[in-house]
This record gives structure tokens, sequence and C-alpha cells, in this order.
């Protein structure tokens, strides 16, 4: 019998395992980990962020970056004017991102689906290739609708699944076989690569996953595709009370 949490590096995983997973997966990966961003995205994921942080109109707001990773979203949310604090759970990840931050902008080791911060503490809550890695997805964005005030923004930066045709095979050749073998042959963590492409192959697509977020309870949720359908911006706005 195949062991389908090995097959697919543990994206097949659910609840504290995945939880577990995930955390030591984005501990080991922290060495390779910009540069094969950037060369998975050809350095778009620089222009996905850099549009990510217009959206959330973040000059002079307060901003929560969730699962900050090494910090790439939330200096782009500095440079734009925004008072950030950036939290992730993996504290390899936030020793790289010190290095990039302003030592103005707080480091927080945290998980997505316990924060610790108080009720409408933030005018704004973003997040760039998070919500695949949850174990619990609707209530990681609850907890983030919770922290937001009245009149916030939830802005996601994620992959998603394009249309079906032609473009969604040639997608998915790359990203379930070329991607893996790239990944696993720079950084050397080829279960790690094997989990994030297959972390996409239950997630919902754009229009479900803004149903979630309006369940989550954002009033109006807006989400824009990019590179070809490949990627989503989504935007929860919160009501004013």
């Amino acid at each position: 019998m195949v062991n389908q949490a090995a097959y697919d590096g543990g994206a097949s995983l659910t609840g504290e395992a995945k939880a577990r997973l995930v955390r030591r997966m984005f501990d080991r990966i922290v060495p390779g980990y910009d540069l094969m961003n950037r060369l998975m995205t050809g350095g778009m994921d620089r222009v996905w962020r850099k549009r990510a942080a217009r959206l959330a109109q973040p000059a002079g707001r307060r901003v929560l970056d969730v699962a900050t990773g090494t910090g790439d979203l939330a200096a782009e949310l500095a440079r734009q004017s925004a008072t950030v604090t950036a939290a992730d759970f993996s504290e390899n990840m936030l020793r790289v991102a010190q290095q990039k931050l302003p030592s103005s902008v707080p480091l927080v080791l945290a998980d997505a689906q316990d924060l610790p911060f108080a009720a409408a503490s933030f005018d704004r809550v973003t997040n760039a290739f998070l919500l695949r890695n949850l174990s619990d997805l609707d209530r990681g964005l609850r907890e983030m609708r919770r922290v937001l005030r009245p009149r916030g923004l939830l802005v996601c930066l994620e992959i998603t699944r394009p249309a079906p045709g032609w473009f969604a095979h040639l997608f998915g050749f790359y990203f379930y076989r070329l991607v893996p073998a790239l990944g696993g042959a720079i950084t050397g963590q080829r279960t790690a690569y094997r989990y994030l492409p297959n972390s996409l192959t239950t997630f919902p697509r754009a229009g479900a996953l803004a149903g979630r977020l309006r369940r989550a309870g954002f009033g109006r949720v807006d989400y824009h595709l990019l590179a070809f359908g490949t990627v989503a911006i989504h935007v929860g706005h919160v009501a004013e009370s």
C-alpha cells in the first residue's frame, strides 16, 4: 500500500500532524527559501508581494504580517510607511527576517491559528503563501479576522489552481514535476518540495476561498488573479461596527 503522506511530502496530513510537519519543514528550508522563491516564480514573487502590499493600503496603518517567513512582504509594507509587526512560527525564518527588516519592526514567534494579540489590534493583516499550510484553514481565517479593527482589511497572497484547460496541464507538469526536482536538487530538501506543490491539490480555488473568507466574518471579499490564474490576492473587508 502506498504511504500517501510520504508520497506527497506530507501534504495529505491534517490537524496537529500537519502543523508539526510544516513547522519542521520551514525551519529546514530556510537556507534556500529565498533563492527557490525567485527561481520558481522567475522573480515575480517580489512583484506579487508589492501588489499585495499596495492593496493593503498600508501607509500610516498598524499592520500584522502573519507567517512573515524571511520578511519580504513585511519589508515592503514598511517601505510603504506602515507600522509593521512580523509574526511566524518558525524561529529560523524569523532569524533571517531580522536581518532584512528595520529594527523598528517587532518579530513575534506565533502560530497563525492562535495569535497572541488582543481582538481589534490591527488595521491590516497580511500574509503571503500561508493559507495552504494551515492545519485548520477556517480557524486561521477567523483568528486573523479577530485581530482586525472595524473597517480593517485582510490581504492574502496565495497560489491557486488555474481554470481547467491546456494551461492547467502545463502548470501541473511544471508545479508537480519540475518544482520538486529543482527544489530537491538545489536545497537537498526533496520532501519539502514534494509537499509544497501537493499542498495545492485539495486547497480551495480562488472563488471557493472567497466564500471561506466570508464565512469567517468578512463582509466583502474581492480577489485578483495574476500569473495566468495561478496566483490570487484576496482582500477581505471588515465592516464598520
